[in-house]
């Protein structure tokens, strides 16, 4: 590498870039879009996961610095261990040990309560449903972000000007309840997994039932919905 080319470099401005997706070609697709971004301008160290847990050991690892925009995919594998089960969860644990990341979460729930919920938890810099992502809206996301503006796809946009709905909000115990009873964890099973009793296990499920209108009163319905809502 001649002087020359190692001071150009040295002066581009460098930033740390997180990736997080299960799916490989999902990530070489962002990371082709982000290295064409103002090349002349900036250098982007770019880590990448493919799940909760691997996210979590670069985000936790001390030896990398701080990440200054992470993509992240809501749906992915969990780490229960950490209680990480989705991208929403990543982006929390993030803002709280990076609180200057800032965050693009992309998904392809295109349930009104969902979006509505992810932008009043997380206040993501970005949101973007999976459907409207082409090579250039990914582009036009990451020069908003980069420049510290909102961005937000056509459908998101869409969607937050129908017509006001109520949200439906439900704690990270509904969301670990739901999560073991769509694997197969019995409720009586469940306090193993999660810090309560059994009795405030039932109470939530009802509660839970009550507040989707799950007239059967079946575990496998309340589950059903709640995934069809984006609920975890």
């Amino acid at each position: 590498m001649t002087a020359d080319l190692t001071t150009q470099i040295s002066q581009l401005i460098k930033r740390n870039i997180l990736i997080v997706d299960d799916h490989p070609f999902i990530i070489e697709g962002y990371k082709n879009a982000i290295t064409r971004y103002n090349p002349k301008e900036y250098n982007f160290l770019i880590s990448q996961a493919h799940d909760c847990r691997s996210a979590y050991d670069l985000i936790v690892d001390n030896e990398k610095p701080d990440f200054d925009v992470a993509f992240l995919d809501i749906s992915m594998p969990a780490y229960e261990e950490k209680d990480l089960f989705s991208g929403e969860d990543l982006a929390k644990l993030i803002l709280k040990k990076m609180p200057n990341c800032k965050i693009i979460l992309l998904t392809m729930y295109t349930e009104l309560l969902k979006i509505k919920t992810i932008i009043r938890t997380i206040q993501p810099n970005g949101l973007i449903i999976k459907n409207d992502l082409t090579f250039d809206e990914l582009l036009s996301a990451f020069d908003k972000v980069i420049k510290s503006e909102k961005y937000y796809s056509q459908s998101v946009v869409k969607m937050l000007n129908q017509t006001p709905h109520n949200s439906i909000e439900i704690d990270q115990y509904d969301k670990q309840i739901l999560f073991h009873l769509a694997n197969g964890i019995e409720p009586h099973s469940m306090p193993e997994y999660i810090p309560i009793s059994f009795t405030a296990i039932e109470k939530r499920k009802i509660n839970l039932k009550e507040l989707l209108k799950i007239k059967s009163g079946s575990d496998e319905d309340l589950v059903k919905e709640a995934k069809s809502k984006g609920l975890f």
